[in-house]
């Protein structure tokens, strides 16, 4: 089979496995905004980097909410690998992260003139779209968008994906097959999709009334 083919199955499967959707219409961005001051420490200084492994801290203004709640949970259980996010996340309620997303995430960024994409279409990033858009903007709510994060962020969660430190099986199944040189294709690619996802600055007079 294919990568593509497998790939597919991978995603029926993990599919069929949803329990649920996070529920953040309820969730209270105004309280989420108070508990999100240590987030903004990392997420909300344009080009802060992780120190090591180096790359930029992800981009969560635009990112869809109930994707930032789903990440939590994954550094909360550690199926994602972070010390400093797993610490963070493992003090927080269900309602917290709903709450954190809600503000985090701002206003979700979507396709305003269908799923067109900046430059060309790599093979690779084919299999990617079926989850992810052509432009990186996710299908579905439980799926992140890519379009405009940063390429080093990008090619270190593939990176991850790919040695174990992240066990989603849909991504661990594609980014074993990559090799490094196809990691930077795939963040390259996604990293200059436009509308892009955005830092929420700490002290900015734009989120000082929100």
């Amino acid at each position: 089979m294919t990568l593509a083919g497998r790939l597919a199955t991978l995603v029926v499967f993990a599919t069929m496995g949803l329990a649920h959707h996070v529920a953040v219409a309820a969730a209270d961005a105004a309280h989420g905004r108070t508990l999100a001051y240590t987030c903004l420490g990392c997420h909300g200084i344009p080009n802060y980097k992780n120190v090591y492994p180096t790359y930029d801290v992800p981009k969560l203004s635009g990112q869809r909410a109930e994707y930032i709640v789903s990440a939590l949970k994954a550094y909360k259980s550690k199926e994602r690998s972070h010390a400093t996010m797993h610490a963070h996340a493992a003090s927080m309620s269900e309602q917290d992260m709903a709450d954190i997303a809600a503000y985090l995430s701002g206003t979700a960024v979507t396709s305003t003139t269908g799923p067109v994409p900046v430059g060309a279409v790599p093979k690779l990033v084919q299999t990617c779209t079926a989850c992810h858009g052509t432009d990186g903007v996710g299908i579905t709510a439980d799926y992140p968008t890519l379009s405009g994060q940063h390429a080093s962020y990008l090619a270190r969660a593939l990176t991850d994906y790919k040695r174990g430190g992240r066990r989603n099986p849909v991504m661990m199944g594609f980014a074993s097959q990559l090799s490094d040189a196809d990691i930077e294709v795939v963040a390259q690619y996604f990293a200059q999709q436009k509308p892009s996802l955005e830092t929420l600055y700490r002290r900015t007079t734009r989120y000082a009334a929100r």
